[in-house]
C-alpha cells in the first residue's frame, strides 16, 4: 500500500511539473512564435544560398523586420486595452500572412530543393525556391482573403437519431456559429448570412457562441441583423469562450432582446406529431474560470426536468464537451469553435486541443457530434484549405426496417 501511495505521488509531482513547464512555454510563447514567423522565411527566402545583390537583400531584411518589430505592436494596440480596431486589422493581417509565408517557405525550401538538385547550379535552386514560395503565399493569401470574406456555402446533411419520434423526422436545424464581428465591418455581410439562413426555412436556428471580439455595445451593429433571422420553432444561442473576453452578459442580454432565446444551462421542447425534443445549452467551458458571476458550463442544470427517454440535442461551443455530453447519454451536439483550422496546418495544433476539427462524428454508442467549421472568421481575414459554413442539419428517425409495417 505504502508503495502504491508513494507512487501515486511521484507521478502526481512529475504532471504537476509538467504542467508548469507547458505554462512557462505559453507564456513566452507570445515572444517566441512571431520571431519564428518572420526570422525563419526571411533566411529561407533571402540568405539561404540565393547570393541576391545586396539592395535587394538589404530591402528585403528590412521588410522582414519590419514585420517582426510590427506585428506584434499592432496585436497589443489593437487587442489590448486601447482596443484600436485600425491596428487590430494590420496586425491580424500580419499574423495570417507571416504563418502562410512561414508555412510554404518551409515546404517548398525543402520539397523543391529535393526536385531541383539534379538540375542547376545552388543559386538557381534557390531562386527558384524563393519565387515559388512569394508566388504561392501571393496566391493562397489573395484567395484566402475572398474565401472569409465570402457568404458561406450552405452545407447540408442528414442526421439519423436512433431514439427521434417520427412526428419528429425532417426537423430542420439551421447551425451558425463563430460570427466573430469584429475590426472589420461585417454588417453587409452579416446581413447577406441571415437572408441566407433565411432561404432553408428552419425550425430551429442555432448560434453555438463566439458572437464577436469585442463587446456588445460595440459591435451591436455588426449583430443586429441576427434579429432578422427566422424560425418556425425557436431560435437558441449559447455563449463561447470570446464572448468572456468581451462582458459575456451584455451579449447574452442583446441577443435576447433580438429574440433569440439563450439556453444559459437550460433546455427547451420541440414538440410535434406527438414527439419531443430536449434541446439544451451550456455556457462556454471557460466560463466559470472567467469569474463572471453564475456562468458555468453545467450539463445537469441543462437537462434538469426533461424526461430521460426524450432524445436531446445539446448546444456546446467546444467540441470538447462531448466527453461529459457522452457520459449523459446525449443524442447529438452541436459545436463550432474549431474554425476547421481557418489557415492551412493550423489545424494539426486544434486537433491537440480539440477531439474533432469538423463535420459529424461519433461518440460512444449513442453520441454524435457536429463540429462547423465556423460562419466567420477569428484574426487574420483568411481561410486557406478551411471553408467557412452555414450548416443545415435535417434530423431523422429511424427507418422500419423491410417486412415491418411503419
Amino acid at each position: 500500500m505504502t508503495d502504491t501511495s508513494e507512487t501515486r505521488s511521484v507521478d502526481s509531482a512529475a504532471r504537476e511539473a509538467q504542467q508548469r513547464r507547458l505554462r512557462r512555454l505559453m507564456r513566452y510563447l507570445p515572444l517566441i512564435a512571431p520571431v519564428l514567423l518572420w526570422t525563419v522565411p526571411c533566411w529561407l527566402l533571402l540568405y539561404a544560398g540565393q547570393h541576391w545583390s545586396l539592395p535587394v537583400t538589404l530591402a528585403g531584411t528590412a521588410l522582414f523586420a519590419l514585420g517582426l518589430v510590427g506585428m506584434p505592436l499592432a496585436m497589443v494596440r489593437g487587442h489590448g486595452r486601447r482596443q484600436q480596431d485600425r491596428a487590430a486589422i494590420i496586425g491580424d493581417t500580419l499574423l495570417g500572412t507571416s504563418w502562410t509565408l512561414f508555412t510554404w517557405s518551409v515546404l517548398l525550401g525543402v520539397l523543391l530543393r529535393l526536385a531541383l538538385t539534379v538540375t542547376g547550379d545552388g543559386q538557381d535552386r534557390a531562386r527558384i525556391v524563393t519565387w515559388a514560395s512569394l508566388g504561392t503565399a501571393a496566391v493562397l493569401l489573395a484567395w484566402g482573403y475572398a474565401e472569409a470574406r465570402r457568404v458561406p456555402r450552405v452545407r447540408q446533411l442528414d442526421v439519423e437519431l436512433p431514439r427521434l419520434g417520427a412526428g419528429l423526422d425532417g426537423t430542420r436545424v439551421v447551425l451558425i456559429t463563430d460570427t466573430h464581428y469584429g475590426p472589420l465591418d461585417r454588417a453587409r455581410w452579416s446581413a447577406r448570412v441571415c437572408d441566407t439562413v433565411n432561404t432553408l426555412e428552419a425550425d430551429l436556428v442555432c448560434h453555438t457562441g463566439d458572437i464577436a471580439d469585442g463587446t456588445a455595445e460595440r459591435r451591436r451593429a455588426q449583430a443586429a441583423p441576427l434579429g432578422t433571422v427566422q424560425a418556425t420553432r425557436a431560435r437558441v444561442y449559447v455563449t463561447g469562450n470570446h464572448e468572456y473576453y468581451s462582458e459575456a452578459q451584455g451579449w447574452v442580454d442583446l441577443m435576447d432582446e433580438l429574440g433569440w432565446e439563450p439556453l444559459r444551462n437550460r433546455h427547451l421542447l420541440l414538440e410535434r406529431g406527438g414527439d419531443t425534443l430536449v434541446v439544451a445549452g451550456v455556457d462556454d467551458v471557460t466560463a466559470e474560470s472567467s469569474g463572471l458571476a453564475g456562468h458555468r458550463a453545467h450539463l445537469a442544470g441543462a437537462l434538469h426536468g426533461a424526461d430521460p427517454d426524450h432524445p436531446v440535442l445539446l448546444l456546446a461551443h467546444q467540441p470538447k464537451f462531448i466527453g461529459q455530453a457522452a457520459a449523459a447519454g446525449i443524442d447529438l451536439q452541436l459545436s463550432g469553435h474549431t474554425h476547421g483550422g481557418q489557415i492551412w496546418p493550423f489545424h494539426h495544433l486544434v486537433r491537440l486541443d480539440q477531439p474533432a476539427l469538423a463535420g459529424l462524428s461519433r461518440h460512444g454508442t449513442r453520441t454524435r457530434l457536429y463540429t462547423s467549421r465556423g460562419t466567420g472568421f477569428w484574426g487574420p481575414p483568411f481561410r486557406i484549405f478551411a471553408p467557412s459554413e452555414i450548416t443545415l442539419l435535417v434530423l431523422r428517425s429511424p427507418q422500419p426496417s423491410a417486412g415491418q409495417h411503419p
